[in-house]
């Protein structure tokens, strides 16, 4: 079973984007999770805290889709709040991209 996140946006998708891009800076510069990107979709693995993080995203132009590999019963509500936080985060249109954090 697999942890699945949906976060919405009315962002275009090239600024969607740029901002999944931004959160992958900021994922690999604060906690070292390797974040690479092909085209509209990246894989993301590494650790948070105890939590190993390992899955896909895909950003299309009205959201953003990840798809990981489950933690497991005890860190499954921990990685999957931190990790919609951190996509609502990043797509929310008031923020300034260059306001958004990278390290």
């Amino acid at each position: 079973m697999g942890m699945r996140i949906e976060v919405a946006h009315k962002l275009t998708l090239a600024e969607a984007k740029q901002r999944m891009e931004a959160l992958g800076d900021y994922l690999q510069n604060k906690h070292g999770i390797n974040v690479a990107w092909n085209g509209d979709k990246a894989t993301a693995n590494g650790r948070y805290l105890v939590v190993h993080i390992e899955g896909n995203m895909t950003v299309t132009d009205k959201h953003v889709d990840f798809d990981g590999k489950d933690p497991g019963f005890l860190w499954r509500g921990k990685a999957k709040t931190y990790l919609q936080g951190k996509l609502e985060t990043y797509l929310n249109p008031a923020t300034p991209l260059e306001k958004l954090p990278r390290r």
